[in-house]
């Protein structure tokens, strides 16, 4: 069966995990983040790590166009009381308030096959510059027309890996429909990592969720992975 999130802890204020490689005592808690967002001018979704592949095919799965909140589903470790690290465990795109009935995985091609996946495989997008984000293709192609020296100074620089949600970096890249890339760290760092789509008791796309795969379980992902990332 191919991966799946364990959403009830992944996506749920306050859940409390076991992080599974420590045995100090140390406990991780789930806590959401609105952090901004995601302008989609034609409803279509990226997922990438938009500093190294902005060219990213967009998702099989398309919203109508609009203006969506970009949550960051973090983690936060402590031991003896005190915060001793926090992981972007989860970047959302909300689209809607109704409840999440059934999920499926995000995929960029409409002949990726999930049900040929092996135990705890997927399709997922690679990252190499520790972020990723959820963003319109419009905001991406105007981004990867940029000289590095822009791209630095805009969003390389302005990282912020020491606040509330590590890595936040956003900004305007197309002034001509407002479309618009945000990023955050994605986990621990490099790595391939799954989205999936959320929808209600009628089908209809509740949500878009990339795992960064903190939680217990999820690590070795570059085994799990299948290639290409972008699937």
């Amino acid at each position: 069966m191919a991966y799946t999130p364990d959403f009830p802890v992944l996506l749920t204020p306050g859940a409390v995990f076991d992080p599974g490689w420590s045995d100090d005592g140390t406990t991780g808690a789930i806590g959401p983040i609105e952090i901004d967002r995601a302008v989609l001018p034609t409803g279509a979704v990226v997922g990438c790590d938009p500093l190294v592949c902005p060219e990213t095919a967009p998702f099989t799965v398309a919203v109508a166009p609009g203006a969506y909140p970009l949550i960051a589903w973090v983690a936060v470790f402590t031991r003896d009381g005190k915060e001793t690290d926090r992981r972007n465990a989860a970047l959302e795109l909300r689209v809607s308030e109704a409840p999440t009935a059934t999920w499926e995985m995000a995929v960029t091609k409409a002949d990726a096959d999930v049900d040929s996946l092996g135990a705890d495989e997927f399709f997922g997008y690679g990252v190499d510059a520790g972020c990723g984000g959820l963003a319109s293709p419009e905001a991406l192609r105007r981004l990867g027309e940029w000289d590095y020296d822009r791209t630095e100074d805009v969003f390389i620089n302005e990282m912020a890996w020491e606040g509330p949600v590590s890595g936040l970096a956003a900004a305007v890249t197309d002034p001509e429909s407002g479309a618009n890339v945000v990023l955050v760290g994605s986990g621990f760092g490099d790595g391939s990592y799954p989205t999936f789509i959320g929808r209600d008791a009628d089908g209809n796309v509740t949500r878009f969720v990339t795992d960064f795969l903190v939680l217990p379980d999820a690590d070795d992902n570059d085994d799990k992975a299948e290639e290409p990332a972008t699937a």
